[in-house]
Parts: C-alpha cells; sequence; structure tokens
C-alpha cells in the first residue's frame, strides 16, 4: 500500500467517522434542549447543510477530474 493510497483511505474514514459524530452531537442537542420533533429536524437541516455541502464539493471535484 503507498503513501498515497493510505492517505486517501483514512481521509474518507476519518471524514466519515467525523461527520457521524456531528450527527450525534446534533441529536444529544436537540435531545437536552427539548426540541421536539420539528426542532430536530430543523437542527438536522441546518446545522448538516455543511455536510452536503463537503460532500457535493468532493463529488464535484471527482467529476471535473481535477
Amino acid at each position: 500500500m503507498t503513501v498515497e493510497t493510505f492517505e486517501s483511505i483514512s481521509l474518507y474514514v476519518c471524514i466519515t467517522a467525523l461527520i457521524l459524530y456531528m450527527a450525534y452531537i446534533v441529536w444529544d442537542l436537540a435531545k437536552k434542549s427539548n426540541a421536539g420533533k420539528f426542532g430536530t429536524a430543523i437542527l438536522f437541516f441546518a446545522l448538516g447543510f455543511g455536510v452536503f455541502g463537503f460532500i457535493v464539493k468532493t463529488v464535484i471535484v471527482e467529476f471535473m477530474g481535477v
């Protein structure tokens, strides 16, 4: 396994773990603040929008071949 392959795999694994941890933090925040179903949905939408942007950026970069 080359260094580049290891870095690529570890980047995606660590980013995925970070995204899952951030989802847990949002869920815990909603639970502790008694946000309700609508408030929880708003929290996940607003705070998850950054994750969506990261995923879209990755797809666009791969599609363009840069």
